[in-house]
């Protein structure tokens, strides 16, 4: 029987690149996976991409603009009309811009999405997430129960990138000061990613519910650097893997027992990556966390 069958999935930034790559595994794992795009139209799309490589692949759309928190809740609250417990949560979306763009909630576009959907989403879907680890044996443990000793659990795996010694502007989070560029805006979104993977580990130990980082390395041919173009997507597409051949630590967060006791770390390579700078500063993730909860107040 596949390791995921009877578990619930849902993949953001699946109708392409490491997102789909990430929601074809589960699938070929027994999964049934939700596949947000854009629009239900796109994730159809994928969908349909996905069951010629999976044939008994379960799968389902849902669309949400990760842009826009409205959008990000009125998808949770499709979600949820649908299924009352979610096993496994890969936040894979993200976004590069070469222009400063604003969202419908004064958000500039690049934290938005990277940081802000991701922040979201989560918090949204916590009580689904609990209800999984506490209903049954957890992802890779049979359904009457997890051995004695060991915790039930689900899955939260954020696409990160190895963010070196980046700081995050606590007075620019949204990178209004100065010329814009992506260089300058991108970096601190994984660096603030990764501070939210920790944070959430943190305030979810003892639910069963584990939160872990991934850094996939270079992902060529994807739709990601497709607005800033020039030598980093040149760079990219010459020397980084193909999307399926990136995810291999990604599933293995997502499904694998051993996954289940370690929460709140930074992998790269089925390896523990360090956190330099504000990734080892305990105040740089509380702050940054604090940051992002007056910014998901409903408007």
């Amino acid at each position: 029987m596949p390791s995921m069958d009877g578990r619930v999935a849902l993949v953001t930034g699946a109708t392409g690149g490491i997102g789909k790559a990430i929601a074809t595994a589960l699938a070929r794992e027994g999964a049934s996976v939700v596949v947000v795009g854009r629009t239900t139209a796109r994730a159809e799309e994928s969908i349909r991409d996905i069951a010629r490589n999976v044939p008994t692949a379960k799968l389902e759309p849902l669309a949400c603009d990760l842009s826009s928190q409205a959008s990000i809740r009125s998808a949770v609250s499709d979600f949820l009309s649908r299924h009352d417990r979610l096993d496994v949560l890969v936040n894979a979306a993200g976004v590069f811009r070469k222009e400063r763009q604003i969202t419908p909630d004064g958000l500039e576009m690049t934290f938005a999405t990277n940081v802000m959907a991701y922040f979201l989403l989560t918090d949204l879907l916590l009580d689904a997430l609990k209800r999984a680890a506490s209903t049954d044996g957890g992802v890779g443990s049979p359904a009457s129960g997890p051995p004695e000793g060991t915790l039930n659990t689900s899955r939260v795996v954020n696409i990160a990138s190895r963010y070196s010694n980046t700081k995050i502007d606590f007075d620019d989070l949204q990178s209004a000061k100065g010329k814009y560029s992506y260089l300058r805006s991108t970096p601190p979104t994984m660096l603030g990613r990764v501070l939210l993977t920790q944070e959430f580990a943190e305030r979810l130990k003892g639910t069963g519910v584990v939160v872990n980082a991934v850094h996939p390395g270079l992902v060529k041919d994807t739709a990601l650097l497709q607005d800033v173009g020039g030598p980093f997507r040149w760079l990219t597409n010459k020397f980084g893997k193909p999307a399926d051949k990136a995810v291999d630590t990604a599933i293995w967060l997502a499904t694998s027992p051993e996954a289940a006791v370690v929460s709140g770390r930074f992998w790269s390579k089925g390896k523990e990556m360090p956190t330099p700078g504000m990734g080892s500063d305990p105040e740089a993730r509380k702050r940054f966390w604090d940051a992002c909860t007056r910014l998901a107040n409903p408007r």
